[in-house]
């Protein structure tokens, strides 16, 4: 009788547990906060605090989601999606998410990586020739931009990439070095370039000289890029093509594009930057980067910059990772590879007080200290005003989206982790 009471109640405790499983994977539903064990009330103060940025012209607008444990406890809008139009920005509205392509690239590396097209520790150059034999630069000189290098250590590898440890650096946002290289050669960032192609760049990438030797720094670059043209060449599939079979649509993201549908262009919000003293004005096409370019019929897909989305799109992407690679029914990726995704990767490598994984910076016990976060959040941004975190610990999926760069007043993202 015993072992028959006893079989009983671990066979409803299995029932039970699949239940949860499986409850924590649903889709996201908007719930009061208290159902997930969050205040109403001092949500509120997140209120004021946007608001307040936008009645001082701070910031055009913003807007702001939370989830916890798998339901939506905040989820607003507040300013304007076009300042001088006086149009109200809209909790859908669809923003250039830039560097948050990061993370959504590297989810399709990892996809591939599972399916054993390839191993981390593999030297890109199997799989993308151009990148054989790299070389590091020795010296620089600054009147003219001719360089010497020296050969490299060891090839770069994917690893590497995810972690940005290769060597390899960004256009204008690089330093002094890179942009002048990368400028001489038509290295594009990935912004506002939509009529290049994405193997063209890379392969000519590929013969500039690394600004270090492989795994020795952290330097943020085009990585990620490179990682994108390599997700084409194994797969066999155009980027674009590869997001929206693999991860978009198994995900229910239907607003998440390199080059947005006709019908979704009115949804993109305007970019604004800051004139003279500090104040709001549009971005204007210049330099031959277009601010409009996620409206165009482009064909360069940068996996490290190129996406435009919802916050809506991007918390069901994040709440994916928080559930171990599934939602909503759909498996992406194991366990155990979000947890390498998550994990420091970078080993010693000097971050400040932060860490890096596969693709997402990493709270470590010091910065964890710092800011009210657990450690072991995952976080990054894009440079046109868009934020998030996951925190493990603490069952939290948080992002605030506004449309404005450069800004004066980027302490918003920090005061956002306090109130969130």
């Amino acid at each position: 009788m015993l072992h028959k009471i006893t079989f009983t109640f671990l066979l409803c405790l299995c029932f039970s547990f699949t239940f949860a499983q499986k409850s924590t994977t649903a889709a996201l539903q908007e719930a009061k906060p208290e159902k997930a064990g969050m205040s109403a009330e001092r949500l509120q103060r997140l209120d004021r605090v946007l608001q307040e940025y936008v009645d001082k012209n701070y910031i055009p607008g913003a807007v702001g989601m939370i989830a916890r444990n798998g339901k939506i406890v905040y989820y607003k809008s507040v300013g304007h999606s076009d300042v001088e139009a006086k149009d109200n920005l809209k909790r859908d509205d669809i923003f250039r998410i830039a560097s948050q392509t990061k993370a959504i690239t590297s989810v399709g590396v990892m996809m591939l990586y599972e399916e054993g097209k390839f191993l981390l520790d593999d030297p890109i150059s199997k799989y993308i020739p151009a990148f054989r034999n790299p070389q590091v630069l020795d010296s620089f000189n600054k009147q003219d931009t001719t360089y010497t290098t020296v050969p490299a250590k060891r090839e770069i590898t994917i690893r590497d990439l995810l972690t940005h440890t290769s060597g390899i650096s960004y256009p204008s946002i690089g330093g002094p070095e890179a942009t002048a290289i990368y400028a001489k050669y038509n290295i594009p960032s990935g912004i506002g370039t939509p009529n290049n192609k994405l193997a063209d760049a890379m392969t000519a990438l590929a013969k500039q000289p690394l600004f270090h030797q492989p795994g020795e720094r952290f330097t943020y670059g085009l990585n990620t890029d490179v990682l994108g043209y390599l997700i084409e060449v194994v797969s066999g599939q155009p980027l674009d093509q590869f997001f929206r079979a693999r991860i978009f649509e198994p995900l229910g993201m239907k607003d998440t594009w390199f080059y947005l549908p006709a019908e979704k262009h009115d949804r993109l919000v305007k970019l604004y930057t800051e004139g003279e003293n500090k104040k709001l004005q549009p971005v204007s096409a210049r330099g031959g980067q277009n601010p409009d370019f996620p409206k165009v019929d482009g064909s360069y897909f940068s996996g490290g910059a190129g996406l435009s989305s919802t916050i809506h799109d991007y918390a069901v992407f994040l709440q994916m990772l928080l559930n171990n690679g599934e939602y909503n029914g759909r498996r992406l990726l194991s366990p155990a590879t979000v947890r390498l995704m998550t994990t420091n990767q970078i080993g010693e490598v000097d971050r400040g007080d932060s860490k890096f994984g596969l693709g997402f910076g990493i709270a470590t016990e010091k910065s964890a200290a710092k800011m009210p976060v657990s450690e072991g959040t995952y976080d990054w941004g894009g440079i046109f005003g868009t934020t998030y975190w996951v925190d493990p610990e603490e069952g939290i999926v948080a992002l605030l989206y506004t449309n404005k760069f450069p800004n004066s007043y980027g302490d918003l993202g920090d005061k956002f982790r306090v109130l969130v």
